[in-house]
């Protein structure tokens, strides 16, 4: 079986029975987010949830970025691993959607290091000066290249980043997409192994993550 074909769920339920079990708020968002969204498919889920979180306790990040909040799953994985005066800084544009990942981070133990805002992230990090230890990106993929190119001044040496969606269903190994999301993941993978700025691997993990630290 190809990484990109659908994995079975006999071996996604194994997966998840072998990893360490996620948080009880986290169980609830996602039974929330199946129930009351209409493409529910893209919350970061348990595997990739659980990814976020070890990454972040390992890091000990101060500053956290991360952009497309969704319903905050992930941001939710991504402060388990906040220093004590740490924050996460996550961004979204979907105003109609915000009483949901609101609601569950007012009742979260890391309510006070959230600053969730309805901004455009291309507008935010133009604006912003804060150097981050720590970057999920999970939003608008056709944007994905220039958001490479802005985060950049924002990082130093030892920052990771996290793209996802990158192996997007396979379709990266079209010659000749026609989709315009499709050429810019290409495009971004492509800039991201060729900047000697960064190492990076991706994780072929549900539908790719592109693991980057700034060299």
């Amino acid at each position: 079986m190809s990484f990109f074909e659908e994995i079975s769920p006999e071996m996604d339920r194994y997966l998840e029975s072998h990893a360490s079990s996620e948080p009880d708020i986290l169980k609830r968002l996602r039974k929330e987010t199946f129930r009351k969204t209409t493409q529910p498919h893209m919350i970061s889920g348990y595997q990739q949830g659980r990814l976020l979180s070890i990454l972040s306790k390992m890091l000990q990040p101060k500053n956290i970025l991360e952009i497309g909040t969704f319903t905050g799953y992930a941001t939710l994985c991504l402060a388990e691993g906040l220093k004590k005066d740490g924050k996460i800084i996550t961004l979204d544009v979907n105003q109609e959607l915000a009483y949901l990942p609101r609601k569950y981070f007012e009742e979260s133990v890391f309510s006070n290091q959230i600053d969730f805002r309805l901004q455009d992230a291309r507008d935010f990090l133009a604006d912003n000066k804060t150097l981050f230890d720590l970057v999920f990106i999970d939003a608008d993929k056709e944007n994905y290249v220039e958001y490479l190119a802005l985060i950049k001044p924002h990082l130093r040496s030892g920052s990771v980043v996290l793209f996802d969606n990158v192996l997007w269903y396979g379709k990266v190994l079209e010659e000749n997409p026609k989709q315009k999301a499709t050429q810019r993941i290409k495009e971004l993978n492509s800039l991201i192994a060729q900047d000697e700025d960064f190492e990076n691997l991706i994780l072929p993990l549900r539908d790719g993550v592109n693991l980057m630290r700034m060299k």
